[in-house]
């Protein structure tokens, strides 16, 4: 247990967001997350990425302690996060419990909430352990058509408090359509050696987002993730990635866009989900 506690806490980007673990066991994980101007979007409400993060965080915590250290590398092979309320320059609390350990794999819910009981978000998450075994090959990005528009919005996300701490920038946001990238660097990296799950969901949340805005255009209107589905293919490598996101459906002020998520550097594709985005005149 102290081996994951450590893997919690010193994993370079958790200790960047600045989580604690407060209790662990083969059943159930607490973790807390103080509040921090690095981890909010204006308003100094917790960034979505930041709930998806400790969802996986929490969920891998408890499949390790139940499938034990040889059932390792683990990665997140589903999950879902429903976001209920925002956290308004508040301290939060992950609570995690194991629904179902199988022979390879776990499935957890968490519960994000305030110190004071508020929902912020619901995660539920499949992980997987690979007991070593040769990691699948595979395949390649489809990419997009190399445009470089960051539009009027793209030259500011990359500088807002969580975007500026990942590294990301905006390199296309026009037509429906974003392009992001995001560097392996200190913060953004797993105790494992690879980009941390977490910042590959942060990444993977912005650029739904941002392709929504894309088809929109900037306003003053009023906007946030309501849910978000995502699959981890593989343990992160330790490389760049880049981020293509499209809009495929419109309804009203509900917009969703199918995301991937690729190695810069070899163009595989580690990660793909979907985001619902709302974005509200």
């Amino acid at each position: 247990m102290r081996t994951i506690q450590e893997w919690v806490e010193r994993s370079p980007y958790s200790a960047a967001l600045g989580v604690r673990c407060e209790e662990l066991s083969e059943q159930s994980v607490s973790l807390v997350l103080p509040y921090a101007e690095q981890n909010a979007n204006p308003g100094k409400a917790l960034h979505g990425g930041c709930a998806a993060s400790l969802g996986v965080i929490a969920s891998q915590a408890i499949t390790r302690a139940a499938l034990g250290a040889e059932a390792g590398p683990f990665y997140t092979a589903g999950l879902q996060v429903n976001y209920l309320a925002a956290a308004i320059g508040e301290d939060v609390r992950a609570t995690g419990r194991l629904l179902r350990r199988g022979r390879n794999m776990c499935f957890a819910e968490v519960e994000v909430a305030t110190l004071e009981g508020k929902q912020i978000a619901q995660v539920t998450t499949m992980v997987r352990g690979r007991f070593a075994a040769e990691a699948p090959e595979l395949r390649a990005s489809r990419g997009d058509d190399g445009a470089t528009d960051p539009g009027p919005m793209g030259p500011h996300i990359g500088k807002l408090n969580f975007g500026r701490a990942r590294g990301l920038e905006i390199e296309h946001m026009a037509d429906s359509h974003a392009r992001i990238t995001m560097p392996f660097t200190e913060a953004n990296a797993d105790a494992d050696g690879g980009m941390h799950e977490g910042a590959v969901l942060a990444l993977l949340d912005t650029t739904g987002a941002m392709a929504a805005w894309a088809e929109t255009g900037p306003g003053s209107y009023k906007a946030s993730t309501p849910a978000l589905q995502a699959q981890l293919l593989t343990s992160p490598p330790k490389q760049d990635l880049v981020a293509y996101g499209r809009v495929i459906q419109r309804d009203g002020d509900g917009f969703w866009s199918d995301v991937e998520v690729a190695g810069q550097a070899d163009g595989c594709v580690i990660a793909r989900g979907t985001v619902l985005y709302r974005i509200v005149t």
